[in-house]
């Protein structure tokens, strides 16, 4: 039988699938960090490692993933990125894999922080060229889905927000995006935001969370332009990338899609996100 919810995933829990499974780590002190992703609960475990228990089953194929490209993707990336070390079985009751991974320090980049730095924009201008640029067919298919399969959502969304954000505009940015079929196929990191970059001492140090790693589209990470650069920035991002018209339209549009789909579903109850959508949204549509 499937178990679609796991039992709550607190210390107490993960303490025991460590020391089972990996006894030459039993000794090492575990602390949750909070918050976590919306994927994953995330342990420090000891002062090199980081344990990530996924939340729910959209999450399971991660672990494994993760474990077989990351190790070969990191020696070919100019930031470093979270590589791990051991993949986890079910057990104690817990239904589904799970990861321990090197620890990467830093705290998450925000908008205050970086959006003016033209440093920041040409090093995430570099790591996409490099990321883009990895040369390897997956054994599996690891195929995005491309933007068009988010039209339905994404006009509903527009008609739900259009006194918002203004429809015309998100209906006229939208239709310009589709109209750019036949994208290349490149590595994608695939959740390319604020969120998933860490900085040192105010400059970038890693970026993190693989989790939608996979081959499609490169538009669907230059949401990055539109979520932490200012419009100064945002211009050094796209000449040091070196995109055409086509991909940085296609990029706005996966910024315009990306960013409605969060704010009709958590604006309401999260502030938090409300501010960044919104932020995302009219960027997107500033260009």
């Amino acid at each position: 039988m499937t178990v679609e919810t796991p039992p709550p995933i607190d210390a107490a829990l993960t303490r025991r699938l460590v020391d089972t499974q990996f006894p030459q780590w039993a000794g090492l002190p575990l602390r949750r960090l909070d918050p976590a992703g919306s994927d994953h609960v995330i342990h420090r475990l000891g002062e090199e490692l980081s344990v990530r228990l996924p939340r729910h089953s959209g999450a399971i194929e991660q672990a494994e993933k993760e474990a077989e490209w990351l190790p070969r993707l990191a020696p070919h990336l100019p930031l470093p990125v979270p590589v791990p070390v051991a993949v986890g079985a079910p057990g104690c009751g817990y239904p589904w894999p799970w990861a321990v991974s090197r620890w990467l320090d830093g705290e998450p980049a925000t908008v205050e922080a970086l959006s003016d730095s033209h440093e920041a924009a040409r090093a995430l201008a570099g790591f996409l060229t490099a990321l883009h640029g990895f040369d390897a067919e997956p054994a599996e298919d690891l195929t995005r889905r491309p933007l068009a399969a988010r039209d339905r959502a994404t006009r509903s969304a527009i008609a739900e927000t259009g006194d918002t954000f203004g429809t015309t505009a998100m209906t006229e940015l939208w239709a310009a995006a589709l109209a750019h079929r036949d994208p290349p196929r490149v590595w994608c990191h695939g959740d390319f935001h604020t969120g998933n970059l860490l900085t040192t001492n105010g400059r970038l140090s890693a970026v993190i969370d693989f989790g939608e790693l996979g081959v499609g589209d490169p538009a669907c990470d230059l949401i990055i332009a539109f979520t932490l650069m200012s419009a100064e920035t945002r211009a050094t991002f796209r000449a040091a990338l070196g995109v055409d018209d086509a991909t940085w339209t296609r990029g706005r549009g996966w910024a315009l899609a990306t960013g409605l789909n969060a704010y009709t579903t958590y604006a309401a109850v999260n502030p938090h996100v409300a501010a960044q959508t919104t932020r995302q949204i009219t960027q997107a549509l500033a260009g």
